[in-house]
């Protein structure tokens, strides 16, 4: 039974067989997907007092989990580093906050990209040396995709109906794609960014994992008290969609999602965005260059950790098991940037994000949304091997700072494909999206054969991956944060 379905059905007295029905399916499958980190001890106490208050508000009662680079009172926020852990944050971050004001049960958190992909050039999506590998959840031995990895796995393994994530470039989207669920990436500020580990503040943004995208809807409108959001079905006829075939990525998902909207009366037709690729670049420079006073800001607010990139730099040297397995190539370029070349590189991104809403703006004078592929099928987890960072349709929304949706479409050898509804500056502008997003994403039943998805070794109490191999630092951009 899908969240909205619950809410219409006083869920609230049944949030304690929720909760449980949640751990039960994270002590089954979590060995093999490795999604979450940690469980919040209250979880079944805070179901309790739901159950005890009868509150009918649409997430009383619900279980969320959280990914780790969100503060939540009590527990480690890690963002996959060592280096934070034993220093758990004393207070919530608002959008935390605000899940426990609509009553929600936080249930604890996920796994996720090292600083949201943002440490090591080599590192695959999903590890982090906190967590080790997360999994995909409809093949653990392929990619979840990042940086919000567990998140999404979580969601489509049944291990909690809605899941934090954040996204400065893709890290929402691919991973739902990947995984077979919806993901909603917001624009920037929509949900507070306050108490959330940093990349770039200007696309930073923190968005929802669910198995219906009127779930994931439900969840934002709870989370900001706004009534415009909705995810009701939409007429079709006299709209016009356009497509993009992004360069890299398979169309089967974008044919089929095509079909139907075509047979439902709407209009489609071709747009094209040629400076796809110099944005790209130009995203990249500019993030290095943000990086070192955002996440110098946050750690401010951290007693007990590094306060700055160069600490934090210092400390991965001094610690030996941190820096085992990957180096830490992107933060050392960040921090090496002279002052002269940092100015650079942030006007360069300045304009690049320009650039990229004018290309939008112009594209929604002719459509009313661009469609595009989401995700080529995951790709093996191969120790020894770097991750082939395929292409993605995320940058021109993440650089715009504008709201990008993905959903479940199609599948190809079994592996879920998804497709992205982007080009409104505003998420109440681009919902509702009359595509058939709101049937529920397949429950996905975990393959596993021998040798096909092996627990990672454990240190202590520190899940360790396999290192693949060497730095290619050519290679297309991954999703970050």
């Amino acid at each position: 039974m899908s969240v909205t379905d619950l809410a219409m059905t006083g869920h609230a007295r049944r949030g304690l067989e929720l909760t449980r029905r949640c751990l039960s399916q994270i002590e089954r499958y979590d060995p093999l997907v490795n999604a979450v980190l940690a469980l919040d001890p209250t979880a079944l106490e805070q179901a309790a007092r739901a159950e005890r208050r009868r509150d009918r508000a649409p997430l009383a009662g619900i279980p969320v989990l959280v990914k780790d680079n969100i503060d939540v009172a009590g527990l480690d926020c890690t963002a996959g580093s060592r280096l934070l852990i034993g220093a758990a944050p004393a207070q919530d971050a608002p959008v935390v906050a605000r899940l426990r004001v609509v009553g929600a049960v936080v249930l604890g958190k996920t796994n996720l990209s090292e600083w949201g992909n943002f440490r090591s050039y080599d590192a695959p999506e999903g590890w982090s040396a906190v967590g080790g590998q997360t999994r995909n959840a409809h093949a653990p031995q392929r990619s979840p995709w990042g940086s919000s990895a567990g998140s999404a796995v979580a969601v489509a393994a049944g291990m909690a109906p809605l899941a934090l994530g954040t996204e400065t470039d893709g890290s929402i989207v691919c991973p739902a794609g990947a995984n077979g669920v919806v993901g909603v990436k917001p624009e920037p500020g929509l949900l507070p960014s306050g108490g959330v580990v940093p990349i770039a503040p200007a696309q930073d943004s923190v968005g929802v994992f669910a198995t219906r995208l009127s779930d994931a809807v439900l969840c934002l409108a709870e989370l900001t008290n706004r009534t415009d959001l909705s995810a009701a079905p939409a007429r079709l006829a006299g709209r016009r969609f356009g497509l993009w075939h992004t360069p890299g990525i398979p169309r089967l998902a974008l044919r089929a999602v095509s079909s139907a909207l075509r047979a439902a009366g709407a209009e489609l037709v071709e747009v094209h965005f040629p400076e796809h690729s110099g944005l790209m670049l130009a995203e990249v420079i500019a993030m290095q260059a943000e990086f070192p006073e955002a996440v110098a800001n946050y750690l401010r607010t951290r007693p007990g950790v590094p306060d700055s990139l160069d600490g934090l730099i210092a400390a991965n040297r001094a610690d030996p098991e941190e820096l085992r397995l990957f180096d830490q190539g992107v933060f050392e370029a960040s921090a090496s940037l002279s002052a002269e070349n940092r100015a650079l590189r942030v006007e360069a991104g300045r304009q690049a994000r320009a650039r990229a809403r004018r290309l939008l703006d112009d594209a929604l004078r002719r459509v009313d949304a661009v469609l595009a592929p989401t995700n080529p099928p995951a790709w093996r987890l191969e120790p020894g091997r770097p991750d082939p960072r395929p292409a993605t349709s995320s940058v021109l929304a993440a650089l715009a700072g504008y709201p990008n949706v993905s959903i479940p479409a199609a599948e190809y050898g079994g592996l879920p494909l998804g497709v992205s509804v982007f080009g409104p500056p505003k998420l109440a502008a681009l919902l509702p999206w009359p595509g058939p997003s709101n049937s529920s994403a397949p429950r996905i039943a975990l393959r596993h054969s021998p040798g096909t998805c092996r627990e990672p070794a454990t240190r202590g109490d520190h899940r360790v991956a396999d290192k693949p191999g060497g730095s290619d630092q050519s290679r297309p951009w991954r999703c970050v944060h």
